[in-house]
């Protein structure tokens, strides 16, 4: 059995406890036979308390928080993963992504480094390649997350083809030294500052990994002396 929302419960609590003190204060009304004048100014402070907590209860309702309102993204579930990568980096993408679609209101997820696109999860848009735009190009750059809380209403979200065409929220973390971690979510400001600090943490060790074997890499190719 759904046990009931604690909140919605608490909203009502002054409405119910204002009805019942006003009903309690006319039953000892009628049941008192003759009325002092010192009952009588209980009684009148009894209903303006009775009336300010029906009141404070009715405002309550009208202010109860609305969640975002999600919608279900177009394109088909899947998981791409770059065959070229070594088996670690392969583990440590699919742990993260995992996490990510999880434990946030994530629902497709693009890593791109380097010029290629390294993983794909989630809901996947049509379009398989990353071209950065405008928005990418500056957090390739800058090195400084942009958050696109509603997508819609940003002209430049035409540049976001690789994700599914009605993402509405997104966000693109700095990646490493020459990346960036994409993410797409099914509603407008639905991120939290603690989904964003999270999401940083988890980028700064993907690219921490990412860059430690471009390193190797390079020094690989290293002749010794």
């Amino acid at each position: 059995m759904a046990r009931p929302d604690q909140n919605q419960v608490l909203r009502r609590l002054p409405l119910f406890v204002g009805a019942l003190g006003g009903v309690l204060l006319l039953v000892n009304r009628l049941a008192t036979p003759a009325l002092t004048a010192s009952q009588a100014r209980a009684d009148a402070l009894g209903v303006i308390l009775s009336a300010l907590l029906i009141l404070i209860g009715l405002l309550w309702q009208q202010v109860q928080p609305r969640s975002p309102e999600t919608v279900q993204l177009a394109g088909q579930e899947g998981f791409d993963l770059n065959p070229d990568l070594p088996a670690a980096l392969k583990t440590e993408l699919a742990w993260a992504s995992s996490l990510l679609l999880t434990n946030t209101v994530t629902r497709s997820i693009v890593v791109y480094y380097r010029g290629q696109v390294l993983l794909r999860r989630g809901v996947l848009g049509s379009n398989s390649q990353v071209k950065p735009g405008p928005i990418l190009q500056r957090v390739l750059e800058k090195k400084r997350p942009v958050y696109l809380v509603n997508l819609s209403i940003y002209p430049g979200r035409v540049e976001f083809d690789y994700l599914p065409e009605n993402t509405q929220g997104v966000i693109c973390q700095p990646l490493g030294q020459q990346g960036a971690l994409i993410l797409g979510a099914n509603a407008p400001r639905s991120y939290t500052q603690q989904d964003e600090a999270w999401i940083a943490g988890i980028s700064e060790k993907i690219g921490d990994s990412l860059d430690s074997q471009v390193e190797m890499a390079s020094d690989s190719l290293v002749s010794p002396d």
